[in-house]
């Protein structure tokens, strides 16, 4: 895990960042790290594939299928009274947020659904807690195949080839999180994300801005 990092928001005399002047909706209840387990299962496989390859994909998946519908969690937890954002992180060096594509026919919820209990299998058995899947936070497209993704939908866009919703998570007191052994699951500070496109990608230094929203209740067990 990271170490402390500075934190922008008001904290009161109970750790808590909760100003009185915002709705209920604006307050998001974060929990500290070590309510949670975190532990490991089999590794899975990993597309390690080139640009060039990834665009021949995209192009035979889009000729079958449409536009890639895609959608991202966005999971927040306390540690040293600041919030850190749950990341999956592959081959010391790619960064994702825990989620996937849409089956035909799938709601997003069902799909975000499905692929947090897959990919951060909620209990041993792949049973546990249900996932209470929130807001919409943003969406993010991708107007051409080999064009980069746009917080916005560019103009004269007329058949964008992927659509990426990102989705807050609220996690509930306590919860097992098994990931793969080729995978790594991470608490990263939100300040350390923020405009850090280098590292992160746009999508990820960008939660920062989408969480500026709420005020964060950091919830002693």
């Amino acid at each position: 895990m990271f170490p402390q990092m500075d934190d922008a928001n008001a904290v009161t005399e109970n750790g808590n960042s909760h100003p009185t002047s915002l709705s209920d909706s604006s307050v998001l209840d974060v929990y500290p790290l070590s309510c949670y387990y975190f532990g490991s299962r089999e590794s899975v496989p990993f597309k390690n594939e080139t640009v060039a390859d990834r665009v021949l994909r995209m192009k035979a998946n889009y000729d079958a299928y449409g536009m890639r519908n895609c959608v991202a969690a966005v999971i927040v937890v306390e540690l040293f009274k600041h919030p850190h954002l749950l990341l999956l992180q592959v081959q010391n060096s790619i960064y994702k947020l825990p989620g996937g594509r849409l089956r035909p026919g799938e709601s997003d919820i069902e799909c975000l659904k499905r692929k947090l209990s897959s990919k951060l299998s909620a209990g041993e058995d792949g049973r546990g807690p249900e996932w209470e899947v929130g807001e919409c936070l943003g969406i993010w497209w991708r107007p051409g195949f080999e064009t980069l993704l746009y917080p916005y939908l560019p103009p004269n866009t007329r058949r964008p080839k992927e659509c990426i919703k990102l989705f807050l998570v609220k996690l509930p007191t306590s919860r097992r999180f098994i990931v793969p052994k080729n995978f790594r699951l991470l608490a990263v500070p939100l300040c350390q994300l923020h405009d850090n496109d280098e590292t992160y990608g746009p999508i990820i230094s960008g939660v920062p801005q989408l969480l500026s929203k709420f005020s964060f209740n950091f919830v002693e067990p």
